[in-house]
């Protein structure tokens, strides 16, 4: 019996080893990847950081308006002038039209028993 056990427990502690080594392999990887990870996300955000700056670059006004002027007749280009812009108030926004029976009282819709609504001439408090 006793030879049983103590072969139980050495089989125990074998695959005890054996899930911590294969656990610690896994887990160096991981780290790995993360760090490789990491090095990318630095890379691109640098990449980025150049592209605004060469975007910056590109898009200074004096480098533009040269474009303009050497493209002006290829293009057909107006210049701004102030009386190209409308005034706000002049802008139409749809309108939304709420029915006066479409109000709904929160304190009677929150029971689940009443579907009582407010009546419209009623006023709020």
């Amino acid at each position: 019996m006793k030879t049983f056990l103590y072969m139980m427990c050495c089989a125990i502690v074998i695959s005890g080893a054996y899930w911590a080594y294969k656990e610690n392999y896994r887990t160096q990887a991981s780290l790995r990847r993360v760090s490789d990870l990491q090095q990318q996300i630095a890379a691109e955000r640098e990449s980025i950081s150049v592209l605004k700056a060469e975007w910056a670059y590109l898009n200074r006004p004096d480098r533009l308006r040269e474009l303009v002027d050497l493209n002006y007749d290829a293009l057909g280009l107006l210049p701004l002038m102030p009386d190209h812009f409308a005034e706000v108030e002049l802008v139409a926004y749809p309108q939304v039209q709420i029915e006066a029976n479409e109000l709904v009282d929160p304190v009677s819709t929150s029971n689940s028993g009443s579907d009582a609504r407010r009546s419209p001439d009623k006023e709020f408090p």
